[in-house]
């Protein structure tokens, strides 16, 4: 059994939250990878700006303000330079990323990756390559999230009624979407209905929303390094509609599981035909059932878990071209 320490300073939140609250893909995706090194058997303290302690499924929460552990097996630093150095002596140091990497340039990320080393940790290809490569760091290691499980088992289903769903930031593109939703692709399914909208909900109102959904469009963003809601989305066998920005290209198989338009006119007729044709529309949705589960967050765990248990010769410290680990295919 390893100690392990996450630290995250954003918003306030816990492992009891994340089970009815709507939290974001960063605080998902921390929250499931403190819960799956728990199950595998290690000691896992998580601190954050939640209000008081917490012990919610075999991980210890607590506030950031708290005595922080001297040292520990495995340190993993969440987004944020302030949190790097936390803990002072750790086995294994990371810096788990979640946005583009760009503003790592800033000197007062500079100087703690360049006094702690710590190993970087992105979630794809396209993240990866946002990265500069002089950033005086430790190497570089592709780990794409998990999938809830509560996404992974989705049977195979009838055609749905024409619906389509969006369901990652308004502020990726919402508007973007309702104008060709109202002006172009409704007018062409005859049995499209209006727009609803729907306050954030939890994982398990979400995976029924889109139980009942026929299709996922999302335009995309350069922002969006891996694009949780599209990952659970096709694990539960909705087909999407998306255009190449960010990562929407490493979700979504291109006319196998989605298409991924090249612009607006073909996004459009990309949707239209997903909302109209059922024949369509089951190929794909078979499709991403059996080929867009996603990681379980245990295999996750077993990643992050590896770079721990590496002897310290092991460790390599190069540029981000010949010597780095990627993990980025489900």
């Amino acid at each position: 059994m390893a100690r392990v320490v996450m630290a995250d300073d954003g918003i306030a939140f816990d492992g009891a939250m994340a089970e009815t609250a709507p939290l974001g893909g960063a605080e998902t995706a921390f929250v499931a990878l403190a819960e799956a090194l728990a199950v595998r058997g290690h000691q896992v303290e998580a601190r954050n700006r939640c209000s008081t302690a917490v012990v919610y499924k075999g991980v210890r929460w607590a506030p950031l303000s708290r005595d922080l552990p001297r040292a520990c097996d495995l340190y993993i630093g969440n987004r944020s330079h302030r949190v790097i150095g936390l803990v002072r002596r750790a086995g294994c140091r990371l810096f788990w990323l979640h946005n583009p990497a760009a503003y790592l340039k800033k000197p007062r990320n500079l100087w703690r990756l360049a006094r702690y080393r710590p190993t970087l940790v992105v979630t794809g290809a396209y993240h990866a390559a946002t990265i500069p490569r002089w950033l005086p760091c430790g190497r570089r290691e592709i780990i794409p999230y998990g999938v809830l499980d509560r996404f992974r088992s989705a049977s195979p289903r009838e055609p749905p009624a024409p619906r389509a769903i969006f369901t990652s930031n308004p502020l990726r593109g919402l508007d973007w979407l309702l104008d060709l939703w109202v002006n172009r692709i409704k007018p062409a399914v005859a049995a499209a209905s209006g727009v609803r909208r729907f306050a954030p909900v939890g994982r398990e109102a979400l995976a029924t929303a889109l139980l009942e959904a026929r299709v996922m469009l999302y335009r995309g963003d350069p922002g969006e390094t891996f694009c949780l809601a599209l990952a659970e989305a096709q694990a539960m066998g909705v087909p999407a509609v998306v255009e190449p920005l960010g990562s929407t290209t490493e979700r979504v198989i291109d006319g196998v599981t989605g298409r991924v338009a090249e612009d607006d006119d073909a996004f459009v007729a990309a949707a239209v035909a997903l909302l109209s044709d059922d024949g369509l529309w089951r190929r794909w949705h078979l499709a991403a059932l059996e080929q867009q589960r996603g990681l379980s967050w245990d295999a996750v765990g077993a990643r992050f878990e590896a770079l721990m248990l590496e002897k310290p010769d092991q460790r390599r410290f190069p540029g981000f071209s010949g010597n780095n680990r990627v993990i980025n295919r489900f």
